[in-house]
């Protein structure tokens, strides 16, 4: 059973920095792209940003290129985002997922940039 648990969100100041995390079960890791995704209430999931099996290729999103950096550690199953430079508009509930998509979704950690 695949499964994904985000974790790390939490309410920052702009220009704050959080680090996500994602920690992965039931599929190989390893073998799989993987992405990160947000979603505000109403609006789609939005992709933000994706990494390679082995880590070697990134892509972002141009609303997060230059401030988020995502990563992984295919030893331990997991998936990380670091997000620096926080802006209001980075307030979403952040989700992982393979690349192709998993049908299963994690429940998710939010994340509210505000003063």
């Amino acid at each position: 059973q695949v499964q994904f648990v985000e974790s790390g969100g939490g309410l920052v100041q702009p220009g704050g920095s959080l680090r996500l995390y994602c920690v992965t079960s039931g599929f190989k890791f390893r073998t799989y792209a993987m992405t990160w995704y947000r979603q505000v209430p109403g609006n789609e999931r939005e992709l933000v940003a994706s990494i390679s099996d082995l880590g070697f290729t990134t892509d972002y999103s141009d609303s997060v290129k230059g401030r988020f950096t995502i990563s992984r550690a295919n030893y331990a199953d997991t998936l990380y985002l670091q997000m620096d430079n926080l802006k209001p508009e980075d307030s979403a509930m952040y989700y992982c997922n393979t690349r192709p998509l998993s049908d299963s979704w994690g429940q998710g950690t939010q994340v509210t940039v505000s003063s």
